[in-house]
């Protein structure tokens, strides 16, 4: 009889703060800048140099922690991780191990659909700061390795799971969920693919009804869901493939190869490595009071949930649209200032819904790189209700109007796209159109209505689009 195998799954969750400044000094933290120019002594790890902690980094921290049912540490500390390695410039990385911002939370995920829709609570074991490496880079051509330390120093907040993931499609879930609340609050965009929010996924297999674990690997290098979901599957296959064969798996930390679409050990874990862990003699403790507390929880925003339960209530827009919209912070901020400017929902709801969502899959951007402003958007609904504009030239401006968030009736009229409206102009138009297709003329007097789309079809190319498709339509009928 074939045995069964359950898996087990637990996340460790990188996410970069989105502070200005670094954890510990004030060096930029913008991405993309010249190789080691963001640095000082302090981030460099310069003898004598003396970190002072960024107080953002502690409020992002309790906000997440929060949001996240976790208890906060009131007095917390850092502590030194002591290893060698060359984008490691002290030879230590600070953060937390003994006494970690946040312990002992949970977030609740929703999975599957229908009648297989399950509600599962995922434990937060910790979440603790710390400051993140530099970047090597390694020269095949030069034979040598280039280290940045532009990113050593950069703030990070490390989300530690308990292991109760039973499967690829909860772990992307709780990262969905997880992104969601962390994207809410501002603390970071958590874009996996730029680096701010990266995951290592531990996972075992053990026989069902088995109260032990089996034996963990890590995986890293996961930069996608797509990844992530790959490497669970084709990681639980590998295990249960060695212990199928009366194999042992060893513990170890695996690195996920995207372009093979398979993992290999990177470095065994059977011997703990020893990091001398010990608290930081240069940062004072953290003593957290009532007051910082009520105040970050005072700033709380209003999450997802509660906003789609007030879509629902305000706005008479379909609930799958109100799942779409809720789904990004940004977009449900542009829905929002767009219909306070005076826009009906269901018609800035329709903008969204399928030009801009059409637009983010054909660019493969996020709908956190949205652009236009909601004052341009609101002006562009407007150019249409007005029939300034029709649908058609309406949908050519957004295109540009979503690439370079230009103003629409700034646009419009240097453009010459103002719709003609006249009908004495149009007659004169659609009289010449008809003279030139009897055929299609012929056509229509013979039942065959396909011809008067060929027809209106004709006089908008005559009109270059600046004509209202309702009124051709109605004067070629008349006219015919």
């Amino acid at each position: 009889m074939a045995r069964e195998y359950e898996t087990v799954i637990g996340l460790e969750v990188h996410v970069e703060l989105a502070t200005k400044t670094k954890i510990f000094c004030g060096c930029s933290t913008a991405f993309g800048g010249r190789p080691n120019s963001h640095t000082c002594p302090v981030c460099t790890g310069m003898p004598g140099a003396l970190p002072v902690l960024n107080k953002k980094v502690l409020e992002y921290a309790v906000a997440v922690g929060l949001a996240t049912n976790c208890n906060i540490t009131r007095y917390c500390k850092f502590d030194r991780k002591n290893y060698f390695y060359p984008d490691n410039p002290q030879n230590y990385q600070i953060s937390q191990l003994y006494l970690p911002i946040c312990r002992e939370g949970f977030v609740e995920i929703e999975v599957g659909n229908g009648e297989t829709k399950y509600v599962k609570k995922i434990g937060v074991h910790e979440i603790h700061m710390e400051e993140d490496a530099g970047k090597l880079f390694h020269d095949q051509w030069e034979d040598c390795t280039l280290v940045d330390y532009n990113r050593s120093g950069v703030p990070l907040i490390e989300i530690v799971s308990e292991p109760d993931m039973r499967s690829a499609e909860e772990v992307i879930a709780y990262l969905e969920k997880l992104r969601l609340i962390i994207q809410y609050l501002g603390a970071s965009d958590c874009k996996l693919q730029e680096g701010s929010m990266r995951a290592d996924v531990n996972l075992s297999v053990r026989e069902v009804g088995a109260k032990e674990f089996g034996t963990r690997t890590e995986m890293k290098n996961l930069s996608s869901f797509r990844a992530i979901t790959k490497a669970i599957e084709g990681e639980r296959n590998r295990q249960i493939e060695l212990l199928e064969e009366g194999k042992t798996i060893v513990q170890e930390t695996r690195r996920w190869d995207e372009a093979k679409e398979t993992s290999y050990a990177m470095r065994s874990k059977e011997d703990a490595q020893d990091y001398c862990y010990f608290p930081d003699p240069d940062l004072v403790p953290i003593a957290v009071s009532d007051e910082f507390l009520d105040e970050i929880r005072s700033a709380q925003p209003e999450f997802r949930m509660e906003k789609m339960k007030r879509y629902r209530k305000e706005y008479d827009i379909p609930q799958y649209d109100i799942e779409i919209i809720t789904n990004s912070k940004h977009m449900a901020d542009i829905f929002e200032a767009t219909v306070d400017l005076g826009s009906q929902p269901k018609k800035v709801s329709n903008w969204l819904m399928v030009e801009t969502l059409r637009l983010l899959k054909e660019k493969e951007m996020d709908p956190e790189d949205i652009r236009f402003s909601p004052e341009n958007l609101a002006k562009l609904i407007e150019l249409t209700e007005k029939k300034t504009i029709n649908s058609t030239v309406a949908k050519e401006v957004f295109e540009v109007m979503f690439a370079e968030d230009v103003d629409p009736e700034r646009y419009v009229a240097e453009k010459g796209l103002v719709m003609i409206n006249d009908d004495d102009a149009l007659k004169k138009v659609i009289e010449e159109v008809i003279a030139s297709n009897p055929q299609s003329v012929q056509d229509y007097h013979n039942g065959k209505d396909r011809a008067i789309g060929f027809l209106v079809g004709q006089t908008m190319k005559a009109m270059k689009g600046k004509a209202d498709p309702a009124s051709v339509n109605r004067l070629l009928r008349e006219l015919l």
